[in-house]
């Protein structure tokens, strides 16, 4: 058995899954913004005891790296890597982006059909950033990465070079506001896709296999910009 705990925290909802391999065994969510603090180590313990397992039978820890929300990529990182030490098992960092486009490609693979969603075609995935800004990454149809993850203003050329002949599906949360800027005939909008522990049972395992390892001790999430605070309104 090779069960490994998967930690999503990039984002506005909280996320964790238990994979056996490349199976999933179960699987909880908090959508509660701003909750991650509070409400991580709990389904932590409720997706174990649903999976019907201790956290001395992991065998590793998969949490997503990021780009994303700041202070949820370090509540994350930080309770993995408590796991990971306390058990002396391994950690695994995933793409946030990655996990995704995976998660998409997998999970909705009729919905995808349905849509003509075809070999020659890719997969853009945006997170939601500031303003008219978003992270993002392209795939290509077998969910491999064919432009690296990048912060970037959304305008009405992106990826235009690859509608020319194809088209370039969008999903994640920030592809409603990119829908109002890009209107090529050849762009698909794809609504309600967000970052979920689920997405990353695939990647997570392959790496396992593979050894591809964090040092658990000096991991730090994938930022991508540095983090900016901001000043709390006055109350009077």
């Amino acid at each position: 058995m090779t069960y490994i705990l998967h930690v999503e925290t990039s984002g506005d909802s909280c996320s964790v899954a238990i994979s056996n391999g490349r199976e999933l065994i179960s699987s909880l969510e908090n959508e509660e913004k701003q909750g991650h603090a509070a409400i991580l180590t709990r389904l932590i313990e409720d997706v174990l005891k649903a999976a019907g397992i201790g956290i001395n039978d992991l065998a590793a820890v998969a949490v997503s790296k990021g780009p994303g929300s700041y202070t949820g990529l370090r509540i994350g990182v930080s309770t993995a890597k408590g796991i990971c030490f306390a058990r002396d098992i391994p950690l695994i960092a995933v793409n946030t982006l990655e996990s995704i486009a995976k998660g998409i490609l997998e999970t909705e693979k009729s919905n995808m059909e349905y849509l003509g969603f075809s070999e020659s075609d890719f997969l853009c995935i945006m997170t939601d950033a500031r303003r008219m800004e978003v992270y993002t990454a392209l795939f290509n149809a077998n969910g491999e990465m064919v432009k690296e993850t990048e912060a970037a203003i959304i305008d009405g050329s992106m990826h235009s070079s690859c509608m020319e002949q194809n088209r370039v599906f969008f999903a994640g949360s920030g592809a409603e506001k990119a829908s109002t800027l890009i209107k090529n005939p050849n762009a698909v909008f794809l609504y309600g896709f967000k970052a979920h522990a689920t997405g990353m049972i695939s990647t997570a395992f392959e790496y396992f296999e593979n050894k591809r390892f964090e040092n658990t001790a000096y991991f730090e999430p994938f930022y991508l910009k540095d983090f900016i605070a901001t000043k709390p309104k006055k109350l009077f």
